[in-house]
């Protein structure tokens, strides 16, 4: 089956009435484990970006708590992990400002681990690699906020 385009759906559910859209969306939250983060984030955690943004911190510290430290291979599997979640909830939330939040909080929270990123490339590429990202949404945030969060990109580097 061919799925179809976001403009072709938006039309089929401009016709269905409530109800049906209801019964749809919970259909769809019954098959993904994130389609419901999704849903989950829009109809609770959107009207308070900023506790959401402390919760993802607090996950990604539980997770770098938990990283296996004896191994690089191991530390570098569950960074990977890290950024992958990392990236799904910035996904979810599509605000510049939630993703530098995170994404700096996820290089902090690497320099701060003390596994050795200069003995291994792929770690030290994506610690490097999530640096350049924040750069590139910084330059598109408020002249304010750009600064700011240069300043703590530069304690980074």
């Amino acid at each position: 089956m061919k799925a179809a385009y976001i403009t072709q759906l938006k039309q089929e559910l401009n016709t269905r009435s409530s109800n049906e859209l209801l019964e749809i969306s919970l259909r769809l939250a019954r098959f993904k484990k994130e389609n419901k983060e999704l849903l989950t984030y829009l109809l609770f955690e959107v009207q308070d970006e900023q506790s959401y943004i402390e919760s993802i911190k607090n996950e990604t510290d539980r997770q770098f708590e938990e990283i296996n430290k004896s191994n690089i291979y191991f530390a570098k599997k569950s960074i990977r992990k890290i950024v992958r979640t990392t990236n799904k909830f910035i996904r979810y939330s599509g605000r510049k400002q939630t993703e530098v939040e995170l994404l700096l909080h996820f290089c902090r929270c690497l320099k701060d681990s003390g596994i050795p990123l200069n003995k291994s490339i792929a770690l030290n590429n994506i610690y490097i690699r999530q640096i350049q990202k924040i750069k590139k949404v910084i330059s598109s945030l408020h002249e304010d906020l750009q600064y700011d969060y240069g300043e703590e990109l530069k304690s980074l580097q």
